[in-house]
């Protein structure tokens, strides 16, 4: 079966996404699948970059198709950032009856999916780089009130991506992209934990969407750095998968682990290296290294050893405390303390937890040497790809690194290998290890 096989039996899985059109030459198509899924006119909407790569195209296709169009478009520098008032200022521009088409990558996708969706309308998405996973995904990651989160929306109806848009994008977007798809190794590491642990269940469908075809879709960095169509093509549909996953399981639990939660904390402190915000796809890179590295470290272990004073677990509020501390007062200490909450154990349950867990460790464990990368593998790959690999290339030193491991715990409910190794006494001694900062000193309880 061909990968686009696979992608046409998640497609007609999907609840949402009527089409997905991949390939060389697609958007001559725009008119006729925009006429097969709206009516009335459409708004283009894209930043200076995404209009430069194919808006001036699909106004033309759509207008030789008869469909009226108007153009909105925002500036490209700052590169714009996913905010929930950005999306509300497009949503206000959209009159009853027009159609959204958001023409771009990331950013713009994530902002018109809710516009789209707040007004209860579908949306069709133009992409123009394979550098990131959302355009078929159920929700939109969008900061408010300077708290990163993924909003549920639908994603669009209808997506279009033509290979020669796609491998024409700057390199370093693509970069971003393969970083993307790289944090879906730890984030599979995660989810076996969780499983095994009995917090979250392994789902049969949307595992296999992301998990079986990951190794192919990494395995030739130096293809996709050069910009080669097949190459690019894998990738992007191995994104285009991904999201189907997150939109098949009802979260974002196929793609996300502990690395997106570390590099959500640095997409919340509106990282910038260069005098350009840091994006998303280059702070997962490097939160892929950083968490395959805590990985390497607790695999190397002889046995799983638990501080006996951690058995009881941490109180509540000891975490809320420490939370307080890390985050300082405001609304991402507020939303950490919720977050916090719903996957709070202590007393008789942690002790039951522990006890499972070393249990189940000598068959967990040698899964996860079975399926994990190393952190050197990955980075060489990252690298090889045009990505990041380490936190010096996007701003990051290695305090700065540490103290986000020690943060990144809180910001979601779902448990990680940052919770496994908080659980058991472990965290800050793996925190060292993947930061290389050996002489911090020790954050939080």
């Amino acid at each position: 079966m061909t990968q686009q096989d696979v992608l046409g039996r998640a497609v007609a899985r999907s609840a949402n996404v009527a089409e997905v059109r991949v390939g060389r030459g697609v958007l001559a198509e725009a008119g006729a699948v925009y006429g097969r899924h709206f009516t009335g006119p459409a708004v283009l909407m894209a930043d200076e970059r995404g209009w430069a790569a194919a808006g001036p195209q699909v106004e033309a296709v759509l207008a030789d198709a008869g469909i009226v169009s108007r153009r909105h478009i925002i500036p490209a520098r700052p590169r714009p950032k996913p905010t929930v008032d950005l999306a509300g200022r497009l949503r206000a521009v959209l009159q009853p009856g027009e159609t959204p088409v958001s023409i771009g990558s990331g950013v713009m996708n994530d902002v018109v999916k809710h516009a789209a969706f707040t007004l209860g309308i579908p949306y069709m998405c133009v992409a123009t780089a394979a550098s990131m996973d959302g355009y078929t995904s159920a929700g939109a990651p969008l900061s408010e009130k300077g708290f990163k989160k993924t909003i549920p929306c639908r994603p669009a109806r209808v997506l279009l991506a033509d290979l020669d848009v796609i491998a024409a994008a700057p390199a370093e977007m693509t970069g971003w992209g393969y970083g993307d798809l790289a944090g879906k190794v730890p984030a599979g590491g995660d989810w076996m934990i969780a499983d095994a642990l009995g917090i979250e269940a392994i789902d049969d469908v949307a595992w296999p969407m992301v998990q079986d075809g990951l190794a192919g879709w990494l395995s030739q960095p130096d293809l996709i750095a050069a910009g080669d169509r097949s190459a690019v093509e894998g990738l992007f549909l191995g994104l285009t998968l991904v999201g189907l996953a997150m939109e098949a399981h009802g979260s974002s639990r196929p793609a996300s682990g502990a690395d997106h939660q570390i590099a959500h904390l640095w997409e919340m402190d509106d990282l910038h290296f260069g005098a350009e915000r840091v994006s998303h796809g280059a702070c997962v890179a490097v939160g892929t290294v950083a968490t395959l590295r805590m990985y390497d470290w607790l695999l190397s272990r002889d046995r799983l050893s638990i501080d006996p004073a951690r058995a009881p677990g941490v109180t509540l509020a000891a975490k809320e405390d420490e939370i307080r501390r890390l985050f300082g007062p405001g609304e991402i200490a507020d939303r950490a303390i919720v977050e916090t909450r719903l996957k709070h154990i202590e007393g008789p349950a942690m002790a039951a937890r522990l006890t499972r867990l070393q249990k189940v460790w000598p068959q967990l464990s040698a899964r996860l040497r079975g399926r994990l990368w190393t952190a050197d593998r990955m980075a060489d790959h990252l690298a090889r790809a045009g990505a990041p690999s380490s936190g010096a290339e996007i701003g990051v030193d290695e305090g700065y690194l540490y103290r986000s491991i020690m943060k990144a715990r809180f910001l979601r409910s779902r448990y990680t290998v940052l919770d496994l190794l908080d659980e058991c006494g472990l965290l800050h001694k793996a925190a060292l290890a993947a930061s290389g900062a050996a002489s911090v000193r020790r954050v939080g309880t």
